[in-house]
């Protein structure tokens, strides 16, 4: 197993966002963004973790269930086998604001996946559309890619996905 891990935020960065306000309830509402299965394939290829992180309020609000969710993920790696590619595996905070230590900011998601899949931290990356997914990645002690939105807090900006992970190859290249 790699120590070397990429995590991504979910929505904004491997699928359309929902609305402000809203949320990805199905699978129905998903729609993976451009060339982001051909960006998760050259992690996959190049020997990292693919780990998504992701807050998802939905649950805690009712608006879905963790089982909604579980199928929206079973989905993005069913559409991303037909390029190749996958998701190592998927940590989700159901909570509200405020009640929990695992909703980013707060690195519980990344301590977490730090238990089942090893982490060095020097060369592992937090790729994110907003910047609580940067100070999340921060928090944990990891260089962070934002993608779609520049954060100025990031270290790195990328306009996609793709973008963003070539960019991690051509730093691991260095």
């Amino acid at each position: 197993m790699n120590p070397n891990s990429i995590f991504l935020d979910r929505d904004g960065v491997i699928n359309v966002k929902a609305p402000e306000g809203d949320y990805i309830k199905s699978i129905d509402e998903l729609h993976l963004l451009s060339h982001v299965g051909e960006a998760i394939r050259l992690l996959n290829e190049s020997g990292y973790n693919v780990i998504v992180i992701t807050n998802q309020r939905g649950i805690a609000l009712k608006k879905m269930t963790m089982d909604d969710v579980l199928s929206i993920h079973n989905q993005i790696n069913k559409e991303l086998a037909g390029e190749q590619a996958h998701i190592d595996d998927f940590f989700i905070c159901p909570h509200d604001k405020g009640v929990c230590h695992c909703r980013k900011p707060e690195i519980g998601l990344f301590l977490q996946a730090e238990k089942k899949y090893p982490v060095i931290r020097e060369s592992s990356y937090m790729i994110g559309d907003s910047p609580s997914d940067i100070k999340a990645g921060h928090n944990y002690g990891l260089r962070s890619i934002a993608v779609h939105n520049p954060v100025p807090e990031a270290d790195y900006y990328a306009e996609d996905l793709l973008q963003a992970v070539q960019l991690i190859l051509k730093n691991r290249e260095k």
